[in-house]
């Protein structure tokens, strides 16, 4: 069929180059689907272990694309290794998870991050029960660490010099249609929500015709909202838009003053919506319940494409669904807090911020936006799940009473920025007196600290 033929000229490059290959094997539709499976049939991962097999993969085309292209991508390589290996003691969805915990492996070990690299041992307990509830083998885990330690993972960003870029998506249609529909998803809310569309993938603002409110049912079920034009009826196919809130951030929005009870989401492609709410209580209750959510069963990252290129990338977050236990996501965002939270100050004494072209600054202020960013969202998932552990209850109404009037009774944001916080933590904070320095005593300032990090 056309499917057949396209893949196979896709993989002898009949016609494309090799950056054609990931925009058509990453679409979210049946027929990119099926191309990508046929593409997919030309390796043979038979008796390979999965680095080996990543390997080769990795080395046909490079991976670019949008977020979830990519995660599409090798989630058809993991269908394709499970089905060369069936007899393998991992399950599917196992493979992709390794897929991704080597991806991070490998940036970690082979990256520029100044700290500490991750263990053998840190890798085996990260990924405990991981493989559909189980364990993976230690001895596969070992052999694959010190495989991605020996030899970094090429991952095939620029090709006969053509650089391979994240391009922003077109915006055009509905996003989000084809998200799977899990009945068996606990809901976590729903009632009625105002809806208004305020920035596109990357961020990129919307057009000002798209920008008008709309009134939805709204359902937080699992990890996604689906906004509906009539209330939730269970026996119904939902038709309206939905939105996955894996790794989010919901928080007041304190810079809109338009409307009252709105908050904004921001989503894992730095999408940004708000929603007006129908009272500043059922506001504090959708933010608290949206990150809760987001913190529960956000999955770790893999990184973005690895390449010789400078340009700052955000890593992939996968939409997968965490297996972890709640204590386990706890550690795994409280360990991830701690690196971005070291990575952000060595950026900040970075030269990139102070001095060079204007390319390399406009680079420098786009990560530490994302790093300032992911700070704040993990020290929401670790507070909010250290709330909920703590009140060893699923009882959320009784969690959100608790979390609120703990937070009244400390009459502070817990150190959280006012932007980023969920409006329980928006109390109202004394201005921050700025003291003005000369340049030569911010040089002298910059050089101290230096000095004591060498």
């Amino acid at each position: 069929g056309a499917a057949q033929r396209l893949a196979s000229k896709l993989y002898h490059l009949d016609g494309f180059k090799r950056t054609d290959v990931a925009p058509y094997l990453g679409k979210n539709n049946e027929f990119s689907q099926t191309v990508a499976e046929e593409y997919l049939k030309f390796f043979d991962f038979t008796g390979m272990d999965l680095d080996q097999a990543l390997r080769n993969f990795l080395k046909a085309f490079p991976l670019t694309g949008e977020t979830q292209e990519r995660e599409r991508v090798l989630n058809h390589f993991s269908q394709r290794f499970h089905l060369c290996n069936p007899h393998t003691s991992t399950s599917q969805d196992g493979v992709h998870t390794l897929t991704c915990a080597l991806m991070l492996l490998n940036t970690d070990l082979h990256g520029q991050n100044l700290g500490k690299s991750m263990s053998s041992q840190e890798f085996i307990m990260n990924l405990e029960g991981m493989n559909d509830g189980k364990d993976f083998s230690k001895d596969i885990l070992k052999t694959l660490y010190h495989s991605i330690k020996n030899e970094k993972l090429e991952w095939n960003a620029t090709v006969g010099g053509e650089e391979c870029c994240v391009k922003p998506g077109s915006g055009k249609g509905k996003p989000f249609v084809q998200l799977p529909q899990d009945q068996k998803a606990v809901t976590y809310k729903q009632g009625f929500l105002s809806r208004k569309t305020h920035a596109d993938i990357d961020g990129k603002k919307t057009p000002w015709g798209k920008r008008s409110w709309k009134t939805f049912y709204s359902v937080l079920k699992g990890i996604i909202i689906y906004l509906l034009k009539d209330e939730y009826q269970a026996d119904k196919q939902w038709s309206e838009e939905a939105i996955s809130v894996h790794h989010s951030l919901a928080s007041r929005a304190s810079r809109y003053h338009k409307r009252p009870h709105v908050f904004q989401l921001q989503t894992a492609d730095w999408r940004i919506f708000l929603f007006q709410a129908q009272s500043a209580e059922e506001m504090n209750s959708w933010i608290t319940r949206i990150n809760l959510v987001a913190a529960m069963f956000s999955s770790p990252p893999f990184p973005a494409a690895i390449g010789s290129q400078r340009k700052f990338s955000r890593p992939i977050l996968p939409s997968s669904v965490s297996k972890h236990s709640q204590e386990q996501q706890l550690a795994s965002h409280n360990a991830s807090l701690l690196r971005v939270r070291e990575e952000l100050e060595d950026h900040e004494l970075s030269p990139g911020g102070r001095k060079g072209k204007a390319k390399e600054l406009e680079e420098h202020k786009v990560k530490q936006e994302y790093l300032e960013y992911e700070k704040s969202r993990h020290e929401m998932y670790v507070r909010l799940l250290r709330a909920k552990l703590r009140a060893g209850s699923e009882d959320l109404d009784a969690l959100e009473t608790l979390l609120f009037e703990s937070l009244e009774g400390e009459g502070e944001q817990g150190g959280m920025k006012k932007s980023h916080s969920s409006p329980s933590l928006n109390l109202e904070q004394k201005p921050t007196v700025k003291v003005k320095r000369n340049v030569s005593e911010r040089r002298t300032y910059r050089k101290k600290i230096a000095r004591k990090l060498i």
